[in-house]
């Protein structure tokens, strides 16, 4: 059994379109910031989430996985160079939107956690565009103006997930 979405007008798809691409252009402005500052770097990475952990009120066991973070730098800062760059460049194709969203609210969520109480750090900041990347998740936002439209009407690509795309 196949669930036809219900269709959406233009206006929906311009602010699905316009909150994605924003979003993605988030991601690829922060990326390009840290990269500036050298925050990607073992030692600065691990610096910032010792920071973090010393003057955050973040629970005990999220400063744990903070801690765990900053031992292994190494890998976790060229993992974070990583999940920036991709969710920023997928989020303005629109490719995989429905996953790439959903990871990114995720990620978002995890930061948000990891700010709490942190001097100079606004509590609302990464709340709202975490909210914005699981709107875009759930709403299927690649679908407009987005590489997921073309995907999803080529049969090469029916192999793909649905849930992923969109």
């Amino acid at each position: 059994m196949s669930v036809t979405p219900a269709p959406r007008s233009g206006s929906t798809d311009l602010v699905l379109v316009v909150l994605r691409v924003t979003l993605g252009v988030l991601f690829l402005s922060v990326w390009a910031s840290n990269l500036h500052k050298g925050l990607y770097s073992p030692g600065d990475y691990s610096a910032l989430v010792n920071f973090y952990v010393s003057e955050g009120d973040a629970p005990g066991v999220w400063k744990d996985v903070m801690r765990f973070a900053a031992d292994h730098a190494a890998v976790f800062s060229k993992l974070q160079l990583v999940t920036e760059l991709v969710f920023g460049v997928a989020l303005v194709l629109g490719v995989v939107t429905r996953l790439v969203g959903l990871s990114a609210g995720l990620f978002l969520s995890t930061l948000w956690l990891s700010e709490i109480g942190v001097p100079n750090e606004w509590i609302w900041s990464l709340v709202f565009p975490a909210l914005a990347a699981l709107s875009v998740s759930l709403l299927s936002a690649g679908r407009a103006y987005g590489l997921d439209a073309i995907l999803l009407d080529r049969p090469a690509f029916d192999r793909l997930p649905r849930w992923a795309l969109g």
